[in-house]
């Protein structure tokens, strides 16, 4: 197994036009279209952390907070924030660019959940993460309290197990 990783190492930015076949019919970028293409750059960066094929095991709140209207740039950016056994956490920021305009917002947040398997779907070992940043410290410590609620809530978990998020479910 290689040494561990940066989470400089898993960084991908990806960027899309929001054209009318994107759009509801209120010209926004429809919820769908964005959750894919979130998808997309959280698998490039994972891939990029496991040097694996990885697939999408859960995909945290997903809020739509402000509309991404037709002929916006957008920009998603993505990095692991911790890697655990086979699986890792990516976080995802989505900022909408109005150029004729000159306005840019942050739209969107998510982490997603990614897998590493073998060619037969079997799950991968992946290597360690090495966070260097204020703000990757941060997302590396939380990571494991938001691992834990996602199991305990698909019920993967008990809650008595969950020693970091088990105050929220005991008395």
């Amino acid at each position: 197994m290689k040494e561990a990783k940066s989470c400089e190492a898993s960084r991908v930015t990806m960027t899309e036009l929001v054209l009318p076949n994107d759009t509801n019919t209120l010209n926004n970028l429809m919820g769908g279209r964005l959750m894919h293409w979130m998808d997309i750059v959280s698998a490039i960066a994972a891939q990029k952390h496991s040097n694996n094929i990885v697939v999408t095991a859960s995909v945290d709140n997903i809020s739509f907070a402000q509309p991404i209207q037709l002929g916006d740039v957008v920009t998603l950016k993505a990095f692991v924030t911790r890697a655990f056994s086979s699986s890792m956490e990516v976080y995802i920021e989505v900022m909408a660019e109005n150029i004729p305009a000159g306005e840019s917002e942050r739209t969107n947040s998510a982490f997603f959940t990614f897998v590493a398997v073998d060619k037969k779907g079997k799950p991968k070992k992946v290597v360690e993460l090495i966070p260097e940043s204020e703000k990757e410290i941060e997302l590396f410590n939380g990571a494991l309290r938001r691992r834990q609620l996602r199991l305990v809530l698909a019920k993967r978990m008990k809650p008595s197990d969950a020693e970091e998020v088990k105050s929220l479910f005991m008395d």
